[in-house]
């Protein structure tokens, strides 16, 4: 599914990156599909936790400074403004914390990296990676907000390659995504694993067809 004028790259940028992967391609028998999203989850959480935090720092602010607001004495018109003000600061906190700083700030790497793992896994089924005649398909998944490349190869390539060399190839990609060369980063991406499926699955002599697309693939 590629995306209209909406997407996150221009028409010139998804042009480069499908050259990219015919370049690729050229050399292989492996079928490189590049997808990009601009997040792998809602990280739903972080929401909660933001304004957790910004709510509990509103109301020490607010009970430290009693005697300014308090003049007269507790109230019950003072606590309905005490909770009122809370509330309000959750739901300023869980606004910010659909913001990528703010994710960050209250999600660990190794959970960032466990969602964009599920994301590639699920678009590999409903894209039908696997459909190729020697179960040749690649996934390359880049997800903006957590900066992260991640390849998903089908079962067969995956046990010819060991499982250290994926994360070392794209580790240049993800060094420009990091200083947001999106386009660039997954063109590097492309780039290195062309060259190691090239090493474990060559193309053979005039058999070599373009069993699936090599348009991004872009999705919300």
């Amino acid at each position: 599914m590629e995306a209209g004028k909406e997407g996150m790259l221009t028409v010139k940028e998804r042009e480069r990156i499908e050259l990219t992967v015919q370049r690729a391609e050229q050399h292989t028998r492996a079928e490189i599909v590049p997808m990009i999203v601009p997040r792998s989850s809602f990280y739903r959480d972080a929401q909660h936790w933001a304004g957790l935090v910004l709510a509990l720092i509103v109301l020490t602010v607010l009970l430290t400074l009693e005697t300014l607001w308090l003049p007269w004495g507790w109230h019950a018109a003072n606590a309905a403004w005490l909770v009122c003000a809370t509330i309000l600061a959750y739901g300023i906190g869980s606004r910010l914390g659909t913001l990528g700083p703010v994710i960050h700030l209250f999600t660990s790497r190794e959970r960032m990296q466990h969602k964009v793992r599920l994301r590639a896994e699920q678009a590999f089924a409903r894209h039908a990676i696997f459909r190729t005649r020697g179960r040749t398909g690649v996934l390359i998944l880049l997800s903006v907000l957590e900066r992260e490349i991640y390849v998903l190869p089908d079962r067969p390539l995956a046990e010819q390659v060991s499982v250290e060399r994926w994360p070392q190839i794209v580790q240049a990609a993800v060094e420009r995504l990091k200083a947001k060369d999106i386009a660039g980063g997954l063109c590097e991406g492309i780039e290195q694993c062309g060259r190691l499926l090239a090493e474990v699955c060559p193309p053979h002599a005039g058999d070599n067809p373009n069993e699936l697309s090599n348009q991004l693939v872009e999705e919300r």
